[in-house]
């Protein structure tokens, strides 16, 4: 497979710079499954579409603030983009300065905080903390919300709150899991309502999710780790809506790596793991029915996961109409609802 077959040209306009005013308000392309048609709806269908059985998966991770700004002891500035953050005082964090770093740079966050490098690991770097504070509250306190490069613009108060799912609640994630940030509590009352069952699984979504297939044999790619839970009442309540004909839906892509990771395993057990999962055309899914995600980058690992889905031809059909009819696309843009082919 060659990275060119999931290319397609994405007007830049439709890139969506800022969400709307109301997260529902979003538009929702639904694909027909049986008869490879699109249907051009509103995110408030959505409930619409699922059946008695189904069960819905969301990521809970919650967005930390992971971007960083200081200054060398000699002045210059760096940029430092938590991966994961490691313990109380240690993290993995990718580096942008001016000059080569080495091990021992030592970088001023202010005058409480500094960050000295220990190690470099690949692309990565191990980091130190040296404050009173833990590195969750350094970040809390100096950080700033990451938003995607894709979005050309700084983060700004109100990224802090629309970045992030209303159910956010595990701390991790350098990225939001985007498919779930269209969910208010109405759409939650609604499936409530409708008795339509929901549940939770943590992925915390890395960096790592905006890294290009450099690749130009999509084989060669090496996929980022990331580290993902799923619950024991999760593992119970997919066991019962499958034994029950019920859909398992996926709420974003970081839902359907954990679910595919875990099932992939011969013992299917709770307890934190790392995946480097790659789904691609040619995988055999193993337990996810439907997906429902946000618009993806051309040449990336998750078109290519979509792809793998519900069909590489079907999906380069389905982004031509979102292209033509005006979609917003990435993380503040519109959603799509596919099942697996």
């Amino acid at each position: 497979m060659l990275i060119e077959d999931f290319n397609f040209e994405l007007p830049q306009h439709l890139i969506a710079q800022t969400p709307l005013q109301k997260r529902d308000s979003s538009r929702l392309l639904v694909l027909n499954k049986n008869t490879k048609s699109f249907s051009d709806k509103k995110f408030t269908d959505f409930v619409d579409l699922l059946n008695p059985n189904d069960l819905l998966i969301f990521n809970d991770t919650r967005v930390i603030k992971a971007r960083l700004f200081g200054k060398k002891i000699t002045g210059g500035k760096v940029e430092i983009m938590i991966e994961r953050i490691l313990d109380g005082h240690h993290a993995l964090a990718h580096l942008k300065t001016s000059k080569k770093i080495v091990d021992d740079n030592i970088f001023e966050i202010n005058k409480d905080v500094s960050v000295k490098v220990i190690k470099k690991e690949n692309d990565l770097f191990y980091i130190e903390f040296n404050s009173n504070l833990s590195s969750y509250d350094i970040l809390e306190k100096y950080g700033h919300i990451p938003l995607p490069p894709y979005i050309e613009r700084d983060a700004d108060k109100s990224d802090e709150k629309r970045y992030q799912t209303i159910y956010a609640k595990e701390s991790g994630a350098v990225a939001a899991p985007t498919a779930g940030l269209h969910f208010t509590d109405e759409i939650f009352k609604a499936l409530d309502d409708k008795k339509i069952k929901y549940t939770f699984l943590t992925l915390h979504v890395g960096a790592g999710t905006f890294q290009p297939v450099r690749d130009n044999n999509v084989n060669d790619h090496q996929m980022h780790s990331e580290s993902f839970n799923v619950p024991d009442k999760t593992i119970h309540m997919i066991n019962d809506a499958k034994s029950k004909n019920g859909r398992i839906i996926a709420i974003g892509t970081t839902v359907l790596r954990a679910l595919e990771s875990l099932f992939s395993e011969e013992t299917i057990q709770s307890g934190f793991k790392e995946t480097s999962i790659f789904i691609k055309p040619g995988y055999t899914f193993k337990i996810v029915d439907a997906l429902l995600t946000n618009f993806h980058l051309p040449k990336s690992t998750l078109f290519i996961l979509v792809s793998a889905f519900s069909g590489s031809d079907t999906m380069k059909r389905l982004y031509q109409h979102a292209i033509k009819n005006e979609y917003r696309f990435f993380s503040y843009g519109d959603a799509t609802f596919i099942e697996r082919s």
